[in-house]
Parts: structure tokens; sequence; C-alpha cells
């Protein structure tokens, strides 16, 4: 068929149309979050007795730990950390143990309470106001903390110390900064074009190891895709009961453009152009197309190509064309499709045109238990139950019910 190129409007310079040196200036804005990194860790000391006379400036450490990206421990001096103290107060201090250039922090020690009544001695930065802020620490093995913790004759008479252990708990809450802005920079990807390249790997034909004869016109096609797009073509292809002549499969009760709009959607993933397909510039002859492929997806269990059928012919719902529409969303258990044709039959201005065309004719010896849907859907969702109860009789509709008997049906 011969396309239709149509002349795209040049675009017109007006002179009297705004420069860009005339647009408002572009306003953008930023905002910068600090906050902190926190995280714990318990320090059991058991064994504090014999911890006693390790020496001033001796310490006990806990493991290293890691919180906001750097490495901590917690460092105990059983005998304090300075001389002229005399061994009278322990210490304790958090240390940075990772190399690090000004590692600014919040720190809290808390020695913990053991008698369950929750009097922690908590020495803390957080919750409170510091005057010069967070803590800095330079370099490795930086520490923050007091010389004079506790003293240690009150601390040996305490609540603190139970079953000769002591358990300390620290918190560190690294402080970082970042700015936060409107995303200028992404790297673009480009949409999926793989329905595209299998559709080329189709039209060129280059490695196919199967063939199918529709109607006198073969096919040439590559197992590996049908596999796997479709589970009727793995299980004819590769099954245990695959057909003994996989080179070339014959296709019967199968129209060969039918064959050909289905092979389209297997490989691009996308409906072929109908009318292209068909030859005919006609609305309904590209209707038939979609109901025959609608068929061919649900034969070869292609679920997301019956679904696109359904969406086409739901779009172009018609007097001539929705009786038969409405027989194979019937047969082939489309129930969304089947609505949309029962709720356009059942309107008063369309079904009477409906009734006099050959795919009702069609519908009643197909489908005939679908007309006592149609009634009921009627009834329930028209106003004129009452002018087609009243002339229920003028129109006598020949065929058969569920159990294969000819009756008489009255709309």
């Amino acid at each position: 068929m011969g396309k239709i190129l149509r002349e795209t409007a040049r675009p017109s310079f007006n002179c009297s149309s705004a420069s860009p040196s005339s647009a408002p200036p572009a306003t953008t804005s930023s905002t910068s979050v600090t906050d902190t990194v926190r995280g714990s860790h318990r320090f059991k000391i058991t064994g504090y007795a014999l911890s006693k006379g390790i020496g001033i400036g001796k310490y006990i450490a806990s493991d290293i730990f890691s919180v906001g990206g750097y490495d901590w421990a917690i460092y105990f001096y059983p005998d304090g950390k300075s001389v002229e103290d005399n061994a009278t107060y322990v210490s304790l201090f958090i240390a940075l143990a990772s190399e690090g250039a000004d590692v600014r922090a919040l720190f809290e020690l808390t020695l913990l309470d053991q008698s369950g009544k929750e009097r922690h001695k908590v020495h803390s930065h957080f919750e409170r106001t510091l005057e010069s802020g967070p803590y800095t620490l330079k370099y490795r093995g930086s520490m923050w903390g007091y010389k004079r913790f506790f003293k240690r004759t009150a601390l040996e008479t305490s609540d603190y110390l139970k079953d000769d252990c002591l358990s300390v708990n620290c918190s560190v809450g690294v402080v970082k900064s970042h700015t936060e802005g409107p995303k200028i920079y992404k790297i673009p990807i480009m949409p999926s074009n793989i329905g595209q390249q299998l559709g080329k790997l189709l039209e060129s034909g280059k490695g196919s190891d199967v063939s199918f004869e529709v109607n006198g016109d073969v096919f040439a096609a590559h197992k590996l895709v049908l596999a796997a797009r479709s589970p009727v073509f793995r299980a004819q292809l590769f099954g245990p009961m695959k057909d003994q002549n996989t080179r070339c499969i014959k296709i019967e009760d199968m129209e060969a453009p039918v064959f050909k709009a289905l092979l389209h959607v297997i490989y691009y993933d996308s409906l072929p152009d109908m009318q292209e397909l068909t030859g005919l510039n006609s609305k309904g002859a590209t209707t038939l197309m979609a109901q025959h492929l609608l068929a061919a997806a649900d034969r070869y269990g292609l679920e997301r190509v019956r679904l696109m059928c359904e969406t086409n012919l739901c779009e172009d719902v018609a007097i001539n064309t929705v009786a038969t529409t409405l027989a194979l969303a019937e047969q082939h258990h489309c129930f969304q499709l089947k609505a949309v044709c029962l709720k356009f039959v059942a309107q008063p201005e369309n079904l009477r045109a409906v009734m006099q065309t050959d795919g009702f004719e069609y519908l009643k010896e197909s489908c005939p238990s679908v007309l006592t849907e149609l009634l009921e859907y009627v009834a329930r969702f028209t106003e004129h139950s009452d002018y087609l109860c009243k002339h229920r009789n003028e129109a006598i509709l020949d065929g058969s019910d569920i159990n294969g008997r000819r009756v008489k049906q009255r709309l």
C-alpha cells in the first residue's frame, strides 16, 4: 500500500516574539542538610577486681565498632588515666580507631545501673546545646571522655558493679552534611528496542530453523523465539510429544494473513497495522482480522496478545460487528470484552439494529446461552424493560438451548 506523506509546517520566525534575553531569569534552589549518623555499642567488663592494679594509664579496650563510616573503640582505665589522680578515679573514653581528619561527632557514655532501678550514670552531648558545637577528632587515636569518670571507692559499693562486672553503653553520632537540590544531571536510557531487533530477525529470515505452511504460504521462524513466547509452541517444538517434523509444520484452520499477524506480535510484541495487513481500508476488515488474531492468540496461549486484541476490539465495537465479537468473547473466555459487548447491545438504540445483522444469527447458533445473559443484562441495565416485555413476542429467534434441543427463543 502507498504511504501518505504530509508536509509538516515549517517553523516561523516572528520578530515580535520575545528574545531569550527578555525572559525572566531562572530561579533555582538547594538545601544544605546537616544531621547525625548514630550508632551504639555495649561493652561489658567482667573481672573488675582482677583489673585493679593494672597500672595508671593502662586500659581495657572494647572490640572495634563502626558508626558513620568510621571505626571506634571504648577505653576503660581501671586505675585512671592521669598520674596526678593516683588511681582515685576510673577513666572512660571513646576513641577514633580509623584514619580520619576532623571527624565531628556527638558522644554519650553511660554506666548502666544493674539493680533495675534505671539510675544510670550518663554523660551526653545529645539533646543539649553545645557552645562549641560537636567535638572534633583530628586523627586516629583521638579521644573524648572523662579522666575522673567515677570515684573508685564509690563505684565499688554502687549498683553499677554487680557480680564483679560493669556494663558500659557508648553512643556515637557522626555529623555529616550534604546538599539537596534539583537533579539536573542524569544519563538518559534509550527505550528498549528488543521487539524491533527480533522483528528484523523475522523479516530477514536469518538463522530460521522452522517453517510453517498456512494455506499454501510458507513462513520461516525461529524455534527458540516461538518456544520462549508461547507454551503451545514450546510443547510442539521441544516437548515430549513434539511434532515428528519440526522443520516444516502445517497449520490447519487458520488463514495465512492471521498467522502472519500472529508471528508479527510474537516477535515485535505489538499489533501490526491491520489495514496494511489486509490491504483493505475498512474498519470492518480490521475488526475481523483482530477477531481472528484473538482466536489464534488463545489457541497458542499468548495471554498478552489476547488482551491486546481485546482492547482493540473494545475500541471498535459497532452495530455490524458486535454480535460476532460477543460470540468470540464467549468462546475464548474474554470476560471483559464480553461485558463491553453486552452493554453495547443492551442499549435500546442498538438492540434492534444488532438483531438484524448476520452476526446475530451466528451468535444464536453458536452461543445460545449468551442470549439468556443478554435478556438479564437488558432487564438490569436499561430503563426500557417494560417496552421489551410488551414487544418480546415480536422477535422470534430460532436457536438451540444448552442441551442441543431446537427451541423457539423469544426476546
